[in-house]
This record gives C-alpha cells, structure tokens and sequence, in this order.
C-alpha cells in the first residue's frame, strides 16, 4: 500500500519538513529517513545535512562516498547510510576535517549545527521520556534519542538521586563511557530551550508551570535574559542546565551566520 505523497521507499519533496535545507521545487523526490533515533517530522537524513548543510558534497553520491569511507560518526558511532536520521542534541563528529557539532534548536529554522571541542562532544543532554519499572524492580529510564539508561544498584547514592528524576527532566551522559555526568530537573528556575512550536529555539528560565490536566500539557512561563517571555507547554520544553547549561549554546552572531548560510541558493 502506498503512503500519501509517495511510496514506502521515497518522500516527495513538497511534503518535506519546512526546515530541511533545500529547494522543494529542484526535483520531484527527497531522501525519506530511515526509522531510527528521531521521528522523521523532527529530524534530517545526515546526506542532506552533509551535502546542504555543511556543504561537504556537492551531489548525493558524493554525500554518500564520504558516509561510505566511514569518516561521519553521530553520538560517536559511525554512520554509512544517508538516509539515518539526526535529530536534537545529536553530535556529529566529521573524521579528517576534525569538527564537531550538536544540533540545537534554532529560532527560525527549527535546527542548526552548534560547533563544539572534542572534549565536549562526549557529553549529551538527554531527556527522559519514560520511566518505567522492569523486572526484578530494576529502573529504566528511555530518552528523546531511543537511548536507554538502567538503574540495578538501589544502594548507590548516586543511584537513589537518579531514582528521583521525573519525566521531562534532564541527564548530561557521557556518549563514551555511558555514565551520568549530572542532572537537572523540569522545575521553576532552571534554564531551558523551546524545541517546538513557534517559539521554538527560544532560550530562558522557567518562570512557572500551570498544570491543569495532563502534566504534559502544562503552560510553561519562560523569561530570557534580553527581557522576552515566551510561553508554551511543557512537551515542547528541553532543560538544559540550572544555574549555568550543561553544554555550550551558540552566540547570537553564530544563530545569524546559520541563518544566512541557508538562506543562500541550495546546491540541489
């Protein structure tokens, strides 16, 4: 049975993401994602981002040369197929250029690539999505990635304080030992990004959180340091620190040149 828009195997351009960076009216066919990590709604194929983003090819067989020689790693796992889906918070390590990038909201093209240092792209801010109890009453957290994390040793101190997380809050793991660097929880004066909606890549703290029914659709009050104040529900809410951000964010001037850079003619 064919999908609308196409079939099971291909995606029409016209039904793209809005924030892919490329001419829906070049050609009549995109790359469709594979499953994987990220939803296809909330992701990009790493060949596009490689060939459109950054640039590095100029057509798709190109894009796919450089997957193919294993010079592109994504949460430092390499990555072959073109069609694997990068989404937030996912760091892209190109071997041979020696750059390194996570992906961050951004305030009018939904995504961009935040350049960061080797050391810092071992650390991923991940939140949780589901908290669930396994057997022999083992704990398991998974995350907006697909990433799981199990808690077995109740006695742990460091264990009993992971225990106490909630959905929506956040973990800084490192992607190459798998340990929890440090956490923060979804309350009143912790530091988040907007990750969807209109106000999506907005960056403030959290002022307050008005829960009337479903806790994931509680209105979130978030106030920035420029004065604005942005409101929206908590789903759409990405912790990213408490006093200070787990990770590095991107300068204003930096948000900017992103901007421009896709604003110029697409290569494809």
């Amino acid at each position: 049975m064919k999908e609308e828009g196409g079939s099971l195997r291909h995606l029409r351009r016209s039904l793209t993401p809005p924030f892919w960076p490329f001419s829906k009216k070049a050609y009549v066919w995109a790359v469709k994602p594979l499953p994987g990590p990220h939803a296809a709604a909330k992701s990009v194929p790493i060949g596009i981002l490689l060939r459109d983003a950054l640039r590095y090819a100029y057509t798709m067989r190109e894009a796919r040369r450089i997957l193919g020689e294993g010079k592109v790693y994504v949460d430092w796992r390499i990555v072959t197929d073109y069609k694997f889906p990068v989404g937030l918070m996912d760091v892209i390590y190109l071997k041979g250029a020696e750059e390194y990038y996570r992906v961050l909201p951004h305030p009018t093209k939904f995504f961009m690539l935040h350049r960061i240092d080797e050391k810092e792209a071992e650390l991923k801010p991940l939140r949780i999505k589901r908290k669930v109890t396994v057997k022999k009453g083992y704990l398991q957290y998974t995350f907006h990635d697909g990433r799981t994390l199990l808690l077995k040793d109740a006695s742990s101190s460091k264990e009993v304080e992971l225990r106490q997380l909630r959905t929506f809050d956040t973990i800084l793991m490192n992607l190459k030992s798998g340990s929890v660097e440090s956490y923060a929880k979804m309350d009143v004066g912790a530091l988040a990004y907007i990750v969807d909606g209109r106000n999506v890549g907005f960056l403030g703290r959290i002022e307050s959180i008005q829960q009337v029914f479903k806790r994931s659709k509680s209105v979130i009050t978030l106030h920035s340091e420029e004065g604005g104040i942005a409101r929206t529900i908590l789903e759409y809410v990405f912790v990213i620190g408490l006093e200070k951000p787990m990770v590095s964010l991107p300068s204003q001037e930096e948000v900017r040149s992103w901007e421009e850079l896709l604003n110029k003619p697409p290569l494809l």
